[in-house]
């Protein structure tokens, strides 16, 4: 390593991440996803990982809004006063 670089990496302190701190993250992440995790293969590229999480965040956000809308209109189709909807609105708060 050059010494410009060493002393880049000295100056910048413990806010530089190391390729071993990225391993880490990537096997992390690739236990997290259920898509990469029921994959027999040992090994996923970085890359690879970070899409799939990628993908995997946008259809649980996508889900989480289908399920929005869906409880929006369980709500609505419910008598306001009722305790059911009662109950379904102080747990969402």
């Amino acid at each position: 390593m050059s010494s410009r670089r060493s002393r880049s990496r000295a100056a910048s302190g413990s806010s530089r991440i190391t390729d071993d701190q990225i391993a880490d993250l990537v096997s992390k992440l690739q236990q997290l996803i259920p898509e990469i995790r029921s994959r027999r293969s040992d090994k996923a590229s970085a890359s690879k990982v970070l899409q799939e999480t990628c993908n995997y965040i946008r259809n649980l956000h996508r889900e989480v809004d289908d399920l929005s809308h869906r409880l929006s209109g369980l709500l609505e189709s419910t008598d306001g006063d009722s305790a059911q909807a009662a109950i379904i609105r102080s747990l969402l708060l």
